[in-house]
């Protein structure tokens, strides 16, 4: 069955109230709070995508944009597709609605996204996941200061004249500044 499509642009409580427990149980650990995904929408520097299959939730995703127009990549913050209707195909369709609207509307050179660098059964199921998707794992492993567990780029080219530093570390200088933003009270 295929998934109907949605971006967002606004905060809306109501879509909000569709999503988060989505959010929630796909991220019980890390997640950004309301508020900050609120400000995000807020300051026009992200975009909830939803979609829906029978008229229900079933997959959400939270993007913003990063580098310039030359060099544009999408970052995925979080993407998340009901536990109950794994392994049906919904996660990668999901993905190419994303990349597809995202090339469209913003003229995107690469998506990005940042993935657990353990060896739990969890983080070699997402890599395999995203790997299956067509991305590219860097070798550089990233760790945060104020989270746990180490994380790593994954990129997905989607022109020719992007080039993937193979390290990730120069990627990850996109996630971060995404994140400083993400973070910065209005007006700094």
């Amino acid at each position: 069955m295929p998934l109907e499509f949605m971006t967002y642009g606004e905060w809306d409580d109501a879509l909000w109230a569709a999503i988060e427990p989505l959010y929630r149980e796909a991220f019980p650990h890390g997640a950004k709070p309301v508020n900050i995904l609120h400000a995000m929408l807020d300051k026009k520097i992200a975009w909830l995508h939803a979609g829906y299959q029978n008229g229900k939730m079933a997959a959400m995703a939270v993007t913003g944009l990063s580098g310039s127009s030359a060099e544009r990549i999408l970052i995925i913050d979080y993407m998340a597709i009901d536990t109950q209707l794994h392994r049906q195909g919904l996660g990668k369709q999901f993905l190419e609605m994303i990349r597809d609207w995202a090339v469209q509307e913003h003229h995107v050179h690469a998506v990005l996204i940042e993935v657990e660098a353990g060896n739990t059964e969890d983080d070699v199921a997402r890599v395999y996941f995203w790997e299956h998707c067509g991305f590219i794992a860097t070798s550089y492993v990233h760790q945060y200061i104020w989270i746990p567990e180490p994380y790593r780029a994954m990129v997905l080219p989607l022109s020719q004249d992007f080039v993937i530093t193979r390290d990730g570390q120069a990627l990850f200088r996109h996630i971060t500044n995404f994140h400083m933003k993400s973070f910065r009270k209005s007006g700094d």
